[in-house]
């Protein structure tokens, strides 16, 4: 009688252990999904981005002939981002991985930034239709990114907060969860953040 009661208790310990270790991989299964959608957010936008920056460089290019090396700079960024971007889609939260997909979309931005910069001396291309829509659009996506860069950023700190919490730091790394997300910083945040400073009313 009282082996069996031993082991009726042993089974429910065991059951109990069992219904917390499901409870806690399952609260992290889905806040990571929480975060990898948010990442797919900022995808969207960021491909919108560089979806956009071709169109850009054709319509200054027939104003601004003699600036080809601002161009070029533009558009070596824009493919590099964008490779960046493809290769991060399967390791999302990684250190390593943000850091580049940060460190490619800064350069985009300063890149950016050494164009609009030389536009200010083209007073007529400052008045395009076009150039004007085109500015409106990367507004658009500019605030979009930020703002999904952000529900990222707060998606990945609660999975973090929720790892490092006891008893799921105990449990984690023997479920797929040894380490923590990276949130993705810019290094020229407010770049990314703002529009280009460039006047695109009639002169």
């Amino acid at each position: 009688m009282i082996l069996v009661g031993i082991v009726g208790g042993f089974v429910l310990v065991l059951i109990a252990l069992i219904a917390i270790v499901a409870g806690i991989y399952n609260k992290l299964v889905m806040l990571k999904n929480r975060y990898l959608n948010a990442f797919a957010q900022i995808e969207v936008q960021l491909k919108r981005r560089h979806d956009l920056i071709p169109a850009l460089v054709e319509t200054v290019k027939g104003y601004m002939a003699h600036e080809r090396e601002t161009l070029e700079a533009v558009i070596t960024a824009r493919n590099q981002a964008a490779g960046v971007l493809q290769a991060a889609k399967g390791h999302v939260g990684e250190q390593g991985v943000m850091s580049q997909l940060a460190g490619a979309e800064g350069a985009l931005s300063g890149a950016m930034g050494g164009l609009f910069a030389v536009m200010e001396a083209y007073p007529d291309l400052k008045a395009n239709q076009q150039m004007s829509a085109l500015q409106e659009e990367l507004t658009s996506t500019e605030n979009k990114v930020a703002f999904s860069r952000q529900a990222y950023n707060d998606s990945v700190t609660t999975y973090n907060t929720k790892r490092q919490s006891f008893p799921t730091v105990v449990i984690a790394g023997m479920v797929g969860h040894g380490t923590d997300a990276a949130l993705l910083e810019f290094e020229d945040s407010a770049a990314i953040q703002q529009a280009p400073d460039v006047s695109i009313s009639n002169a």
